[in-house]
């Protein structure tokens, strides 16, 4: 049995959350997807880096000051 990609997952429920539309008119995916991918991506990468945020930010490319407002905004580190 073989693993998904991620683009393949997304895209799939992505396909699911229209047909569960049925026909309505969808708001700000944009924003729906981003927000549902970065948690999560940024609990894996904290917790595989231990905590250290120099480290996630590195793996992450971006910088530790938006990697700590990032954590902040979704209540992941007080």
């Amino acid at each position: 049995m073989s693993k998904k990609n991620i683009q393949d997952c997304i895209k799939d429920n992505l396909e699911g959350y229209f047909q569960d539309l049925r026909g309505a008119e969808p708001h700000a995916i944009y924003d729906m997807v981003l927000a549902a991918v970065e948690r999560p991506m940024l609990e894996v990468v904290m917790q595989q880096a231990e905590g250290n945020q120099s480290k996630a930010a590195d793996w992450l490319g971006i910088n530790r000051n938006t990697l700590r407002r990032k954590l902040l905004d979704h209540k992941l580190i007080k």
